[in-house]
């Protein structure tokens, strides 16, 4: 028999574990209790990923001689195929380049833009709020297999037939579903499966494959191999982009054949800002990443070692800079070709202070306003390194999910839905243009030190990215956790956020935080007038390869996806 005296105590001891914050998954004898595993290391080459079948191709690639490059295209065409809950070639492509021999970073912008043939007026005179998340309206033209082109042509040192070998043979052959996708491909057909093409290419008989069920997809085994042997041209001029065309015209769309073959992706020059003696660089508009430069700018103005990492102090001030930084977000971040982004002013420190003088440390805003400086959501992320020094930081993405729906026929890939995150509010910097790129949410990240390679790292997850990337560098470089550890800690995510696409802060917004956090720092938070709530996610999806002083590639993987970090 139990005694009552046993069962007390031993309830009081979990009580007290769970109020200190305390969650593991195993006894560790070393390293943060939360850890749920040690940093991947290797001298020569690594790959993270988050499906494990991708990182042992980027391997494979680099043990028969190719670079971190052919890796990461490589690895980004099999994640098309085994994780089309995140990704694929109907989707857009943005990348950052470490170059061992030129010692420089290059960045890639590979978004697609909106059909030219489609416009604000047409919207309005159908009487649309906003663009409809799914169906033929929000998509716009895929840039990843460009991209792919663009990163090969300068860098690449394999043929391409080579890279895309893999992917075909797991695309024909099959592969098992794993966990985590079996689970984002069961919710997305019910939400999908109403537009053409979607249920007969995505579907075992109207349902999603299960967890280790085989899944085949010879349509995209033969897409791929048009591009393999006719280049880029196969597929925005070709064959592909003919089915494309016809396709979406037939279903009430507007991308055309002239869209598609006017495509060009753009290098661009990554920004930075210095971090504690780090440069953190992330790409700029259309893209977000420049909000997790300024709120890294508004965050170094405090010691936040000594405030403590869960700390309800800490988790104040974070969510405080971040709603601040979103409304600059909201106003100014746009496709720079239709508009004068004022970069200077916004990655600016004394913009920075500006900024915080409207923080209330002992209690949370309802709202804030943008700047005044006019005079100037699923995704996959992969990164890699090779012998030479070489490094990828990749993401790629077809925006919520599965993408818009729209499933050309004999293709195997479903076209993004990227086109909904532009505003239809007439003015605003992201209002909707035809030709024009839309918001982006998808940013990778790169730091250096003393220019010097130190970590190639992303999170994916929409609005999460620019939050989960200050936390990964927060975590590194105040609070001196390990490139696994930072992204193991729980996590802080807020919501309601004014945005890109007209919405608009008024009440706070909600802060969601991570299992862990003790229940000292989640009564201060409500205390201050956070709205706190706990749910799945989402927190990101995080990968990253940071460099050591002797050379050492140190990689890491997300805990809460499928993904997988491996080296040689």
């Amino acid at each position: 028999m139990i005694s009552f005296r046993l069962v007390y105590s031993t309830l009081a001891a979990v009580l007290t574990l769970i109020s200190a914050g305390t969650t593991t998954a195993a006894d560790r004898v070393s390293g943060e209790t939360f850890a749920l595993r040690s940093p991947v290391l290797a001298s020569n080459a690594m790959a993270a990923t988050s499906q494990p079948l991708a990182t042992q191709v980027a391997l494979d690639i680099m043990q028969r001689g190719g670079n971190a490059i052919d890796a990461a295209i490589a690895a980004n065409a099999v994640l098309g195929l085994v994780e089309p809950t995140g990704n694929g070639i109907g989707g857009d492509l943005f990348a950052i380049v470490w170059d061992a021999k030129s010692k420089k970073l290059v960045g890639l912008n590979g978004s697609g833009r909106s059909p030219k043939s489609l416009s604000l007026q047409w919207f309005n005179d159908q009487g649309y709020e906003s663009i409809p998340s799914h169906g033929p309206l929000p998509v716009t033209v895929p840039g990843t297999v460009d991209g792919w082109f663009m990163l090969h042509n300068r860098f690449g040192s394999k043929p391409m037939s080579e890279l895309l070998a893999p992917a075909i043979r797991y695309a024909e052959q099959g592969f098992p579903v794993t966990q985590l996708i079996a689970y984002y491909w069961n919710r997305s057909v019910p939400i999908l499966s109403k537009w053409p093409g979607f249920t007969e290419q995505f579907t075992l008989q109207g349902r999603a494959p299960k967890q280790g069920e085989i899944w085949r997809n010879p349509n995209l085994a033969k897409t791929l191999k048009i591009i393999a042997e006719q280049g880029r041209n196969g597929f925005y001029t070709g064959p592909v982009a003919k089915v494309i065309a016809e396709y979406m015209q037939a279903n009430g769309g507007f991308l055309s054949v002239a869209d598609l073959a006017e495509h060009r992706g753009n290098w661009v020059d990554p920004v930075s800002t210095n971090y504690r003696g780090y440069d953190v660089w992330e790409l700029p508009p259309n893209g977000q990443g420049i909000a997790a430069l300024q709120m890294l700018n508004m965050l170094e103005e405090f010691d936040l070692e000594a405030m403590g990492r869960e700390s309800a102090e800490f988790v104040h001030l974070f969510t405080e800079v971040k709603k601040v930084v979103f409304e600059d977000r909201a106003k100014y971040y746009a496709d720079p070709d239709f508009n004068t982004i004022p970069l200077a002013t916004l990655l600016s420190k004394e913009y920075a202070r500006e900024r915080l003088k409207l923080i209330d440390l002992s209690d949370a805003s309802d709202a804030f306003a943008a700047g005044n400086i006019l005079s100037e959501g699923d995704t996959i992320y992969l990164t890699t390194a090779d012998s030479e020094g070489n490094m990828v930081s990749l993401i790629q993405s077809n925006y919520r999910g599965m993408g818009s729906g729209m499933t050309p026929p004999g293709l195997g890939f479903i076209l993004q839905d990227r086109g909904e995150m532009f505003s239809l509010e007439p003015g605003h910097f992201n209002q909707f243009e035809g030709g024009k790129r839309p918001f982006h949410t998808i940013i990778p990240a790169f730091v250096t030190k003393n220019g010097k390679p130190w970590m190639s790292f992303g999170l994916m997850g929409g609005a999460m990215q620019p939050q989960g990337h200050v936390q990964i560098i927060v975590n590194m470089i105040d609070f001196d956790l390990d490139v696994q550890a930072a992204g193991d800690a729980p996590r802080i995510h807020h919501t309601g956020s004014s945005e890109p696409t007209g919405e608009q802060m008024m009440d706070g917004g909600i802060l969601n935080l991570e299992t862990g956090y003790p229940y000292a720092t989640i009564r201060e938070l409500m205390r201050l007038g956070h709205k706190v709530q706990f749910a799945n996610g989402p927190y990101g999806g995080y990968q990253a390869i940071h460099r050591a002083d002797n050379g050492v590639y140190w990689g890491a993987t997300e805990t809460r996806k499928d993904g997988h970090a491996a080296g040689y």
